[in-house]
Parts: structure tokens; sequence; C-alpha cells
């Protein structure tokens, strides 16, 4: 299972990366535009993405109030994406360094309506890779919306075949 949440972890780093990419290279007018999608802009999108890996983050390090990136960030969207991808490389660096019972442990938690949960800690990371595909896929579209369709793909199959 290890190998596994390692490639994810991996993954999830290179295609934050390669999608801030093709963001970074906008005007700021696209990058802020705003579309009919879950999250009204490009900004939103990444920022929910950062809150998600950010928020989760914190649920497994037993911090007592988790605090998410919107609560109090303002910066621009190199700044997000520079905290998105840090916080994936903190992912990507506590599943390498990992012990298979770290994994396997179950812990307990409250969600943002204060209901308890208990959760191994493999599911959180799974969630945690998967809700940022899905949403990178959201960017994607944003991106065809705003008239962008020169785009690298994104897949994991292709960053597999990077790794030979």
């Amino acid at each position: 299972m290890k190998d596994l949440l390692k490639q994810y972890a991996s993954y999830n780093v290179w295609a934050n990366q390669r999608i801030s990419e093709i963001i970074l290279s906008l005007p700021e007018e696209k990058q802020q535009a705003e579309v009919v999608s879950s999250f009204p802009s490009l900004y939103k999108t990444a920022l929910h993405i950062w809150d998600a890996e950010s928020g989760w983050w914190q649920r497994i390090k037993m911090q007592e109030r988790v605090i998410f990136p919107r609560d109090s960030f303002s910066g621009s969207m190199q700044d997000l994406f520079t905290g998105l991808i840090n916080q994936s490389k903190q992912w990507e660096d506590w599943v390498q360094n990992a012990s298979e019972l770290s994994l396997r442990h179950v812990f307990h938690f409250h969600n943002s309506k204060k209901e308890l949960f208990k959760q191994p800690v493999y599911q959180v990371l799974l969630h945690v890779f998967n809700h940022s595909t899905y949403h990178r896929g959201q960017l994607v579209t944003i991106l065809r919306q705003l008239g962008i369709d020169k785009l690298p793909p994104l897949d994991f199959i292709i960053w597999v075949r990077q790794q030979k």
C-alpha cells in the first residue's frame, strides 16, 4: 500500500506543478475571470484545492482547530500555487517517511459541521489525492471556457510513464 500512496503523493505534486505553470502563464484577468463552475474562477478553485490539502494535513497532525488558507489568504495566484505546492510536497515527504502502521492508524477528527469521524490515515490520503485530481479537472474545464485549448495531459499514467 505504501508504494501506491508514494506514487499518488508524487503524482499530486507533479500535476499541481503542471497545472500551475499553465495558469501562471495567463494574464491576471484570465486567472481571476468568473465562469460557471463549482468555484467561479481558476483562483477560487485552486484555493479550494489548497484548503482541502491543508485542512486534511492539520487533521492528521491532530491540530485542535483547523485553519483554512481561505480564512486569511489574499495573495496572488503565484502565492496561492506556492502554498498549494508546498503543502503537496509536505504530503509527499510525509508519505515517503510514514510506516505501514502509521498509514493504517485510525484517527478521530471533527469535520466543519462538528461531526465526529474515525478513518484510517491511508483512506484520507487517497481522498486528498483524488479530491485534488477532481478539482484539477475543473481547472482544465475552466481553462477551456477561457479559450485555452493547448493543455498538457495531467493523467496519472502520463506521470507513471515519465518515471521510467
